[in-house]
């Protein structure tokens, strides 16, 4: 039912769609199951069932989507002609019919991703469906033709300029911001600007001095790991000229000239000094310290946008306390020079590990890599960069985002298990020459390092040199078992020989942001929170994440510069229709 040409194609997904809403009309779930594969998936992000969740199974799908398509009024859903046209494509090792789709809801417009593929007797049946909320009637984004036309400081010449009201409103000397972000990184400034489009008034606090200090006091050597066009910002999309790997300071730049474009309310050099909710009248209390004087601040939303990880992991290493050295966290790594002519040793194999160790390396310090345990390793290009395929095939950058979202965990486990398995066949010479130096390699990682990521935050290398100064021998690695304990001129083998250093770097990764939270707000909020990143007990999305949470007013938004941009808007979409009355911020 795949055949026939790519002209044929939006008549066979119109086909889909009218079996659909003629299923839907009836209200027959058995002849709605029908239309899906017993293996199917509706990955929903806010469109019809208000929270970010995903069905599995035909019948569930069929009972969700009866219920949810006929409270929320859903209606017209069509191929969307204005976007990239119905094609066929591979995805998690599957030829399906792939197309995009559009419909309205009583409070909104949505758009959607259904992929069909034929079942046994060769009927097209939907293998999955992405939902989502693109836009609130009367609440739309100010942009394009809804631009503001700046009437309130263009037109009075004896009134307040544009810099005047700037200045004002960053002040909030006269009132308090209905969202407070916590983190001004790429996810405090998406998330920022999201609402600011939205006319939900936004305050970012961060305690670095200025926009993009959590990128411009990283380690000297420090680019991004995956390509340009994967990582613009929300109505900002980094100028053609740029290099595909982005320098940190160039992105810390672009951070700052972000936040000034898109006309952020930021406080730099401020610090988060805890927060209770007070459930009567639905806003925080929070206390912040700027410039060393206490603040009190009374938002309905907070915003946790501090990153994956928060506080650092200093692991209790025997004898660590007698070395006589400087002991770092990766965390607070920056430069080497000091270093030249020393002994390092670094503690960890993930991405952090590697690049100060190449870094201290480059920089004439002997360095010994000292790995704890297995470590997955891939080459910058092409292995590093196969799941983000999709931003290279032209397509405009908001269909790449919504054709990205629409691949629910299971077949997005299986796409990366079968990346993973042909990143291991390109990268064989790298793997077999760390092997040979003693590297050891995590054979039992099936799906590759962007699950790493989903499940822990961390746990791999993208090789941009050091596994290449690891198999010259340019840098040693130890096994940590072989070491007995920390003495002070260095680290002393079980053996007795003396690994001498001058350095410690443990780049031994982050607790996640749950840890934060109850060190920020205390533990009756961290156990109502519960987990905050890797997967939920169903294995479907990631835990309390750019969704409400169990704890009313309190979200969170992380990850990389794509997802943050994806999921701002999601988030964004949620705390406007809280604020517009449309749904309680307490999570049902």
């Amino acid at each position: 039912m795949l055949d026939g040409t790519d002209e044929t194609l939006p008549a066979l997904v119109e086909g889909w769609l009218g079996a659909f809403a003629r299923a839907i009309d009836a209200g027959d779930d058995a002849l709605l199951a029908g239309l899906f594969l017993a293996d199917s998936h509706w990955r929903d992000l806010v469109a019809l069932t208000w929270h970010v969740q995903t069905f599995s199974g035909a019948p569930v799908i069929a009972q969700a989507f009866a219920r949810h398509v006929a409270r929320e009024r859903a209606s017209n859903l069509t191929l969307d002609r204005t976007r990239t046209p119905p094609r066929r494509v591979a995805r998690a090792g599957r030829q399906a019919v792939e197309a995009i789709l559009r419909f309205e809801t009583t409070t909104g417009r949505a758009s959607g991703v259904l992929r069909l593929v034929p079942d046994e007797a060769g009927r097209l049946r939907a293998w999955t469906l992405l939902t989502k909320l693109e836009e609130l009637k009367g609440f739309e984004e100010q942009i394009g033709d809804r631009r503001p036309k700046g009437e309130s400081y263009s037109r009075d010449f004896q009134g307040p300029n544009w810099l005047d009201l700037r200045r004002t409103a960053a002040a909030y000397t006269d009132r308090d911001p209905t969202v407070l972000v916590v983190g001004g990184g790429q996810a405090g400034l998406a998330i920022a600007a999201r609402l600011g489009q939205l006319d939900v008034d936004t305050l970012i606090i961060d305690r670095e001095a200025r926009v993009g200090d959590n990128w411009r006091n990283r380690y000297h050597a420090l680019t991004l790991h995956n390509q340009v066009q994967v990582n613009h910002l929300p109505y900002m999309p980094f100028p053609p000229t740029w290099p595909t790997y982005i320098p940190k300071d160039k992105l810390a730049g672009w951070l700052e000239a972000y936040a000034e474009a898109m006309e952020l309310n930021v406080w730099g050099d401020t610090e988060f000094a805890g927060g209770a909710y007070d459930e009567a009248t639905g806003r925080w209390t929070v206390r912040v310290r700027r410039g060393g004087e206490m603040r009190t601040l009374r938002p309905r939303h907070v915003v946790m946008a501090t990153g994956v990880s928060g506080i650092p992991i200093i692991p209790d290493l025997p004898g660590l306390a007698d070395f006589k050295g400087t002991v770092l966290h990766s965390g607070a790594y920056g430069d080497s020079t000091r270093w030249r002519g020393g002994h390092a040793l670094v503690i960890g194999t993930g991405n952090s590990g590697h690049d100060i160790a190449q870094d201290l390396q480059s920089n004439g310090v002997d360095v010994v890599m000292v790995q704890r345990s297995p470590t997955g390793v891939f080459s910058i290009e092409p292995s590093g960069q196969l799941p983000y395929a999709l931003y290279g095939e032209g397509l405009p950058l908001d269909d790449c985002d919504l054709i990205a979202a629409a691949t629910p965990l299971a077949p997005l486990r299986e796409a990366h298990r079968l990346m993973t398995a042909h990143a291991r066949e390109l990268d064989k010479h790298l793997i077999d020459g760390l092997r040979r130096a003693g590297f050891a390699i995590d054979d039992a990682d099936l799906f590759g390092w962007q699950f790493k990521y989903l499940e822990r935050g961390g746990g791999y290398y993208f090789n941009v040199g050091c596994s290449d100064l690891i198999i010259e021998g340019k840098i040693r690695v130890v096994a940590y078992a072989d070491i007995d304990r920390f003495v002070g001129a260095g680290a002393r083998f079980r053996s007795g020989a003396l690994l001498p250093a001058d350095l410690v770097v443990l780049a031994t990764g982050y607790r996640g942001q749950d840890a934060l939270v109850r060190q920020m707000f205390g533990d009756t909020i961290a156990d109502r929170v519960g987990q905050v990143w890797g997967f939920d007990a169903a294995g479907q999305e990631l835990c309390n994440m750019w969704m409400r949470t169990p704890q009313p007013g309190l979200w969170f938004l992380a990850g990389s510069l794509a997802q943050c941009r994806v999921y701002s808007k999601v988030l964004a979409l949620q705390i406007k229709a809280c604020e517009a009355g449309l749904i309680s911020p307490r999570r049902a």
